[in-house]
């Protein structure tokens, strides 16, 4: 292969490169402040689940789909900590949303407006918004993540039957 090919071929390679690495950025720079860009494994349910309620709540929901490595480093750069990891992450009003957070503490979250990276739902809590009827829903916390990445409770939801 001649030295002109070559060149050519790498720069094609690095900018393919850069745009599945900048995509999620690109369009981000689209999405007005109002609305929630949710960014999921196509594969997921329960992700799909968590948006209809979402939109329910009359949210502006503008949702990509990310492979599972392409996810996981979008978290990683969110300043995610690994604890705290879900099956998808939101961006909204400058915070991330991490797995089945409850849209009345998204609400809350933007009305405060605290200093603090987002807040995280772990894992996939049965009863929590797109898990399952809430009247059957386990105990779980919404966490608040602080810039320094320390998770606190936000919101503390008890297993369904237990009395406040």
């Amino acid at each position: 292969m001649n030295k002109t090919k070559q060149s050519n071929r790498r720069q094609v390679l690095i900018f393919a490169s850069s745009l599945i690495v900048a995509g999620p950025l690109i369009v981000s720079a689209d999405v007005s402040p109002s609305d929630i860009h949710v960014f999921k494994n196509p594969q997921c349910g329960c992700c799909n689940a968590w948006i209809k309620i979402l939109t329910d709540e009359d949210f502006t929901v503008i949702s990509e789909d990310l492979s599972s490595n392409l996810l996981t480093a979008f978290k990683v750069e969110n300043g995610i900590p690994m604890n705290m990891m879900s099956c998808h992450t939101a961006k909204f009003g400058g915070y991330f949303i991490e797995g089945h957070v409850p849209p009345s503490d998204i609400k809350r979250l933007i009305t405060e407006r605290p200093d603090a990276l987002g807040l995280a739902v772990p894992a996939m809590p049965y009863g929590s918004p797109g898990m399952g009827p809430e009247e059957e829903r386990e105990a779980y916390d919404v966490f608040i993540v602080g810039l320094d990445g320390a998770a606190k409770v936000f919101q503390h939801y008890p297993k369904a039957g237990i009395p406040v």
